[in-house]
């Protein structure tokens, strides 16, 4: 390395020169600020003179002031949110209560239903054993708490984070300021707002005055708000009269009366029983009930039950149901929201066609005689009508909604018989068939000829198909008949079986299966993979099936049915989720088993109904054991299923048809539907 020549300073002696080596630049990270120079407030991220991960990491500094930042930042938010939080002046919509009211699809009012129910009573009314009963459910630290509980808000937020709801761990004051001041959706904000309300109203009201509070605005299903229409709805008596069993099933269904209303049905009345006994056991811990007490009561307290609104005769109520079950599964208004009132609904009901159905029952079974005849007991007739949108414009559930609230038109438990065979002809000619194991499948048209004689084996790809009770199963016309070779599509029309029992083997159960719920029809309705399927072991409602049908005359296009068209509160629409179009037959085939349909009430078997009207469609339905008839069709307006069984209500055992109305032991199960059907067509198609 060379030596620089330094000429030093000019104050030095001249001549005199010093040889120095030349000095190293510390590198730039090693760089101190000079003195009295601020220094940079440039954060080191990434970190200089790091490499790799190490650039990337934070050091401890930069973590702790990240968190302390945060954290100041949090709580300087959570008391900005607690001071800015207020105790609303005004109560919730509990305090104005309205009817629901129900409208024709015209627009006509159809129903006003009141269901909100309530009557405040002052806490001295209430049993000290019906308020514990309640406490020892919902909050046994009631009397001692600020009105918030810090480990069930734990447990909210844990429930929150993990994408769960935030109803778990709400104190009786948290529920009473939710009641009346909030609304019930179930969100962050609305969480932390309770929060701060609770604590506030908590320093604000007495303890008695928050439980009264809380007593009177909840809601305990049947339409009851507040303890004291609770104690009638359900035990019909006042609420000082109840006892510790009464008020603790009345606790039990704080919870969710959708859930525990025993009346409900059995997972309801199992669900409210335990909880009813475990709230029982609780009062006894906590000290409110001795073990002596206890011991009384070993017996479930059942309640009355539900009373019918006088509002909902004939049928009007089998259409509020229908409407109000729609509304609840295709919207966010929850049970309790709905009871609250002032809801209208827009119904899809078209009155002139529900009046012309209820005739049409009628007129029908006129020479029906229960009473002297025992083959016309529990007849059962149920009938929907349904356009190709899937608009549900008329229903019969049964004679009279006060007399019989079971709706005959959405039971799942009447087997459908041969009304299901155009499904399988519309699986045949959109899927093919497949004769042989691993061959290749074949098309099926209406041409295609079948066996139609009666007891014909039913064959496997493998060869015949053994029944579970070790015989060769084979195909049962109606009427034992025998047809010879057929087409399919003459075996359609003059409602033959064995064919169509046969196809359903060919194109594949399982694929048959696939094209019924393509079609509208329920999985939870449908048969068993074995023959019977292709003839109607499969237990659709007469919704589904009026459904299923309108899809052939939609050209192949499928909506599922509805039965509400909107809905508002207080003149404000609320969201409401209304079922899309879909194409789901190939139009060529939709079109194939129309004119087969349209074939069967031209010279089939479905010919009875060929003076209802001109360009009509239908197929009638009928089982081997005679304990069920259909006929199920459409014109150019709507499809119509009408199914006819006799069934005690008590078990829904079905009962043969057989001498039904004094009919002769050959007379079709499917005649009085076809009346039925018949008479409803002809009304529609005049107005």
């Amino acid at each position: 390395m060379r030596a620089q020549q330094d000429d030093g300073p000019e104050d030095e002696k001249p001549g005199r020169r010093r040889w120095r080596l030349p000095r190293r630049r510390r590198p730039l990270r090693e760089a101190r600020p000079r003195k009295g120079r601020r220094p940079s407030l440039r954060i080191d991220y990434p970190r200089r003179g790091r490499r790799g991960i190490r650039r990337w990491l934070p050091s401890w500094r930069q973590l702790l002031l990240v968190a302390g930042t945060g954290t100041a930042a949090l709580v300087g938010w959570l008391v900005w949110f607690y001071v800015n939080t207020a105790v609303p002046e005004d109560l919730n919509s509990f305090a104005t209560q309205q009817n629901n009211v129900y409208y024709w699809a015209d627009g006509t009012e159809m129903a006003r239903i009141g269901p909100t129910n309530r009557q405040e009573v002052p806490l001295g009314q209430v049993p000290e054993h019906v308020q514990w009963a309640v406490l020892a459910a919902e909050n046994e630290t009631f009397y001692t708490d600020p009105g918030i509980s810090l480990t069930g808000i734990g447990r909210a937020v844990s429930q929150m984070v993990m994408g769960g709801d935030t109803q778990g761990g709400s104190t009786i004051t948290q529920q009473y300021v939710k009641n009346i001041y909030l609304n019930q959706r179930q969100d962050i904000s609305r969480k932390l707002s309770e929060i701060v309300i609770a604590v506030k109203l908590d320093d604000r009201m007495t303890k008695q005055d928050i439980l009264a509070g809380y007593l009177n605005t909840s809601w305990f299903g049947r339409g009851s708000y507040g303890i004291e229409r609770a104690a009638a709805a359900y035990y019909g008596k006042d609420v000082s009269q109840l006892d510790p069993s009464e008020g603790a099933l009345l606790a039990a269904v704080l919870k969710g009366a959708g859930q525990y209303d025993p009346a409900v049905g059995p997972q309801n009345h199992e669900r409210a029983e335990e909880r009813w006994s475990w709230i029982l056991d609780r009062m006894v811990k906590v000290g409110k009930l001795s073990a002596a007490e206890r011991a009384r009561y070993t017996v479930f307290p059942e309640p009355r039950p539900q009373p019918k609104s006088a509002g909902l005769s004939g049928q009007i109520g089998y259409l509020v149901d229908m409407a109000r079950a729609y509304v609840e599964s295709h919207s966010d208004i929850t049970p309790a929201q709905f009871d609250l009132g002032g809801h209208q609904i827009r119904t899809t009901f078209e009155k002139p066609k529900v009046d012309a159905l209820a005739a049409a029952v009628r007129d029908a079974t006129a020479g029906i005689d229960p009473d002297n005849r025992e083959a016309d007991r529990f007849l059962k007739v149920g009938a929907a009508s349904v356009a190709p949108d899937g608009r549900i414009v008329a229903l019969h559930g049964g004679p009279d909604y006060l007399k019989q609230g079971f709706n005959n038109a959405n039971t799942t438990t009447v087997p459908i018989g041969s009304a299901f065979t155009p499904v399988v002809y519309a699986a045949g000619l959109g899927e093919g068939a497949q004769r042989r194991r691993g061959g290749d499948r074949t098309p099926v048209t209406p041409a295609t000829p079948y066996n139609g004689d009666d007891g014909v084996n039913v064959m496997t790809p493998e060869g015949p198909y053994w029944g579970r009770d070790g015989k060769i199963v084979k195909t049962v016309n109606e009427g034992r008949r025998s047809w010879g070779t057929i087409t399919l599509r003459n075996a359609v029309e003059q409602s033959v079986n064995g064919p169509l029992m046969q196809l359903g083997m060919d194109v594949g159960l399982d694929r048959v299966q696939r094209t019924a719920t393509d079609l509208g029809l329920l999985p939870t309705s449908l048969g068993e993979l074995v023959p019977a399927l292709g003839v109607g072991n499969s237990t659709p409602s007469a919704v589904r099936t009026a459904d299923a049908y309108a899809t052939f005359a939609a050209g192949g296009r499928h909506t599922d049915p509805y039965s509400v068209l909107k809905v508002s509160r207080n003149g404000v629409q609320l969201p409401l989720r209304l079922p899309p179009a879909v194409q789901v037959l190939a139009p060529a085939v939709a079109a194939e088993v129309d004119a087969a349909l349209k074939g069967s009430v031209r010279d089939g078997a479905a010919k009875a109904a060929a003076d209802a009207g001109p360009n009509l469609a239908a197929k009638p339905g009928t089982i081997a054991d005679r304990t069920a008839g259909w006929f199920v069709g459409y014109d150019g307006q709507s499809s119509t299923a009408v199914t006819v069984f006799r069934a005690d209500l008590k078990d829904m055992k079905l009962l043969s048809l057989e001498g039904l109305g004094g009919a002769a032991p050959d007379t079709s199960d499917a005649a009085l539907p076809a009346r039925v059907w018949s008479a409803y067509m002809k009304a529609t198609a005049a107005r």
